[in-house]
């Protein structure tokens, strides 16, 4: 009961307090000290422990929510979680899906991203969706359960022990930013703010690891740490050169990465490149950003992507990479190679031009100063906005992956656009034909069961309704998270793209017979997951299958779409063809 009280003394003080102190957008805005000390010294100090004092310090750095799974490790400190009601637990089937959905709801809300599991067994499990969300600049918290102290020191190896009790902590420092073993009381709430404040400063994963018998150890508030001191003059040295570029540029370009979404960006970019004129391309993995504003010409996806859009892109001379990650889907596939050294980067918190950079330069404290040097100006700017397919005939042919997509825009066209969860494969480069919407995918690291969790995890995080993109593939890996809707009231509608194949990977060894699968029921399986379901495979059955999925609230909507072996989207046809032909001239 003390627990539950507390809990709701602190919800009210939260929801009391203006959003300017809450530090889920970025490091910049951690929490002041006296804030902090408000919301957690109000007469619940001689009552709190260890796990407590966490969750209070997650929820006031920006997390919401949290994914889990219950181990015996695990279940001290889940009783806690459940019983606090401090954030609201989600529990799911399979451990990747908890680390998709927590990664999904850190990158639609800039929040903090929580994924709890158990030791060994359930941490281990969890290492590819956490090394996706580390490649991908996401902010997710990892919380393990851990041996206690006295089983440590019995000389017993332990069940769930890979080689030593610390292997654990080990394999995920390759894979997280700032780790910690909240094995003492008193240094436990300056570990636990180093560790967040450094989850989102970089925008990348974190390791906490809770001890079974210190969950419940008396604990003082977490008081979160200083935003980092940034150099003015040197911030002031680095605008002027930027602008000064941009200035001298014919054809200057700003390109948008991921990172103007982990820190909250969107719209202070959006203003910017209005104030300077920019025309505004997105990066692959950028996809959905800036998706509403008037001065986007599209996405860049080099022999991929729009004729129009790869030249502007590629003959630029003043290149403004905002936050793009430098990697091979982001630029592998250009008609002709960029040359780095002549481009704006700004990137892991630094600048870099030509031959030299800027060190120790957030990425918020730059867009900020660009826009207190650059006057706002009553002249209007804007670009050609991108056309997407539309108008898709309802016949009896069979379905392209562009078919999906003129089907998907027109759906939006009449009801309004709806976040968008993508695997990888086709319908990740299907996703690109469809409308500009907040969308979250894996679109670097490229792992396989990311959709499904995901836009679980889009859907607890924002409330919406999302539409779920996956192959059959992935779809047999995670997609049986589904099953978990009715108790959350989660009903997101999922297009399978079902060519019973990998198909993405029979692009690239198609003389593999492996790459062939089997026409599972997906559509027959939805009723046992507590869904609908139904199977298309014509125009005029998705058209219907899709107007019935919007129309059905309150329970998940599966339309297994069967679309023939061999049949790609334009895009990823090109991107393919790219890919090989750089494979052939190295």
């Amino acid at each position: 009961m003390q627990c539950r009280q507390a809990a709701d003394l602190v919800n009210r003080q939260f929801a009391d307090l203006p959003s300017r102190v809450l530090p889920s957008r970025s490091a910049a805005k951690a929490l002041p000290e006296k804030d902090l000390q408000l919301r957690l010294n109000s007469g619940i100090n001689a009552h709190m422990n260890l796990t407590e004092s966490l969750l209070y310090a997650l929820k006031a750095h920006g997390a919401h929510q949290i994914f889990g799974i219950p181990g015996d490790f695990a279940l001290p400190y889940f009783r806690i979680i459940e019983e606090s009601q401090i954030l609201p637990l989600y529990t799911l089937s399979h451990e990747p899906g908890v680390g998709f959905a927590a990664d999904a709801a850190a990158r639609i809300s800039g929040g903090l991203g929580v994924a709890a599991v158990t030791y060994g067994a359930g941490a281990l499990n969890m290492v590819n969706a956490v090394a996706a969300a580390f490649a991908e600049k996401s902010p997710v918290v990892v919380l393990s359960g851990g041996p206690g102290l006295g089983e440590s020191r019995s000389g017993l190896l332990l069940h769930h022990q890979a080689k030593t009790l610390d292997s654990q902590f080990q394999i995920y420092k390759e894979i997280t930013c700032d780790q910690t073993r909240l094995d003492d009381a008193k240094t436990a709430p300056a570990e636990i703010a180093r560790v967040l404040a450094n989850c989102l400063r970089l925008s990348q994963p974190v390791y906490i690891e809770i001890p079974r018998d210190m969950v419940a150890v008396p604990c003082a508030p977490v008081v979160a740490q200083a935003a980092m001191a940034v150099d003015a003059d040197a911030l002031d040295a680095c605008v002027s050169e930027i602008l000064e570029r941009l200035k001298q540029a014919n054809a200057p370009v700003l390109m948008a990465g991921v990172e103007v979404r982990r820190f909250g960006l969107e719209d202070k970019v959006a203003e910017l490149s209005r104030r300077l004129s920019l025309p505004v391309v997105t990066s692959l993995m950028g996809r959905g950003l800036l998706a509403k504003t008037d001065t986007l010409l599209g996405t860049y996806m080099g022999v991929a992507g729009l004729p129009e859009i790869t030249a502007r892109v590629e003959n630029s001379d003043g290149l403004f990479l905002l936050g793009v990650i430098v990697c091979d889907t982001n630029f592998g596939v250009s008609a002709q190679k960029i040359d780095l050294r002549k481009t704006i980067q700004a990137l892991n918190g630094q600048v870099t031009m030509g031959y030299h950079s800027y060190a120790q330069i957030p990425l918020a404290a730059l867009v900020d100063r660009l826009l207190e040097r650059v006057p706002a100006s009553s002249q209007t700017f804007s670009v050609p906005q991108q056309e997407f397919p539309r108008g898709m005939v309802a016949d009896e042919a069979s379905i392209t992956p562009t078919d999906i997509a003129t089907a998907v825009n027109d759906l939006m066209a009449l009801h309004g656009t709806m976040p968008i969860a993508s695997d990888m494969g086709d319908c990740f480069f299907t996703a690109m034909d469809m409308s500009q919407t907040a969308l979250v995918a894996p679109g670097y690291y490229a792992t396989m069961g990311f959709g499904v969790p995901a836009g679980l995890g889009l859907q607890a995080a924002t409330g919406e309704r999302p539409l779920i993109l996956v192959g059959d593939g992935a779809f047999q890996m995670t997609g049986w998270e589904l099953g978990n809707c009715r108790r959350y009231g989660w009903d997101p509608i999922v297009l399978v793209f079902n060519n019973a194949s990998w198909e993405m990977l029979r692009t690239f060894q198609s003389e593999s017979s492996f790459n062939n699968l089997d026409h599972w029921g997906f559509a027959e399986m939805a009723a046992g997951m507590n869904g609908d379901g139904v199977r298309v495979n014509t125009r005029a059955g998705l058209q219907a299958a899709l107007a019935k999925a919007f129309a059905t609230r309150g329970r998940f909507q599966l339309i297994d779409i069967t679309i023939p072996r061999g049949v790609l989207s334009q895009t990823l046809s090109r991107f393919v063809a790219g890919i090989r032909r750089n494979n052939a001239a190295a």
